[in-house]
């Protein structure tokens, strides 16, 4: 008898493959300009993955349950101006402005996924919408100014560094363990792939279909809210303006890391390494002195391929070993 040959899922070559990458994007970079591999940079490069990687790890299971959300930029910043609103012109305590406006996101992401599953309104459409009213909303309270507020502890404790790293990357790396954890070893993480894999299959062994889109699109409305708070005690301010494209940069990673847009497909550290080779890739680019509007243009294509790549991997994978 012929011992059989280990498997190698398609998962863990893209993921060797996109780790490989980042070690390339690091390495052209680093030895092309003179800052790259300074310590200030390395932590630029981390505090911006982990703004993104806060909402990528959530949008990670909303795109394997099929759905998508393109409203998360403008809801940070909409989140971060509200929380700065509640302090300054209402002299609402810190914590309780947190709870307000994580509650506020929770909410928005159970309109979004009440949208989806009652009234069959695609996801797509209703964040478009949020998107276009949450950034207009929050440039209109604040008149493109930003609110500012003042507590040096608030700021020293979310917005600076703890053990060497920023806090925001402590806080990402705990999140990210959460969901690995859940997507892993969780009937939750187990439904929210069947789901995306097959709905009607799903709901016909018992799984509550509509509750697990909500829960998934519940998910990156709550951490963009948190992101937003993050983003307050980094810069003491809300601002109408933060998260401008970051909806890309999330969707980039998560499509980079090796979920498919079609659903049923993905895992955590395949979204984390795409974080991270995200965040290098711009940080690169801008010491390359490109324009930083071309950095959207670089994005577009990276997501483009990225696409493409994943398509290809997954119609190997169905097609299967070619029989003898």
């Amino acid at each position: 008898m012929q011992k059989e040959k280990p498997k190698i899922s398609v998962s863990n070559i893209h993921e060797l493959g996109l780790l490989v990458a980042c070690i390339i994007v690091l390495c052209i970079f680093g030895f092309s300009t003179d800052n790259f591999f300074s310590q200030r940079n390395f932590m630029s490069i981390l505090r911006s993955a982990s703004y993104v990687g806060l909402v990528a790890f959530p949008m990670t299971f909303v795109l394997i349950s099929r759905e998508i959300d393109i409203s998360v930029g403008p809801s940070v910043a909409w989140s971060g101006v509200f929380f700065a609103y509640l302090i300054k012109w209402y002299g609402i305590s810190y914590p309780m402005a947190a709870v307000i406006v994580l509650l506020w996101g929770v909410l928005l992401g159970y309109f979004v996924g009440i949208a989806r599953t009652k009234l069959l309104i695609p996801t797509f459409i209703t964040t478009l919408a949020l998107w276009s009213a949450l950034r207009g909303f929050s440039l209109w309270i604040t008149d493109g100014m930003p609110v500012l507020i003042s507590d040096k502890t608030f700021r020293y404790v979310f917005g600076g560094d703890l053990l060497g790293l920023p806090t925001v990357t402590w806080i990402m790396f705990v999140t990210f363990i959460l969901f690995w954890f859940v997507s892993s070893f969780t009937v939750l993480g187990t439904n929210i792939y069947a789901v995306g894999g097959n709905p009607k299959a799903a709901r016909s062994i018992g799984i509550n279909v509509d509750s697990i889109k909500i829960i998934t699109l519940v998910g990156t409305s709550f951490f963009s809210a948190i992101v937003g708070i993050l983003y307050v005690a980094r810069v003491s301010s809300g601002n109408s303006t933060v998260g401008e494209g970051m909806e890309f940069d999330v969707i980039a990673a998560v499509v980079v890391g090796g979920t498919a847009l079609g659903g049923a497909v993905g895992r955590m550290t395949g979204t984390f390494l795409g974080v991270l080779f995200i965040a290098m890739i711009g940080n690169g680019l801008i010491h390359w002195g490109i324009d930083p509007d071309l950095n959207k243009v670089v994005r577009g294509i990276i997501i483009f391929l990225a696409v493409v790549i994943n398509s290809n991997l997954s119609l190997k994978k169905h097609a299967g070993p070619k029989e003898d």
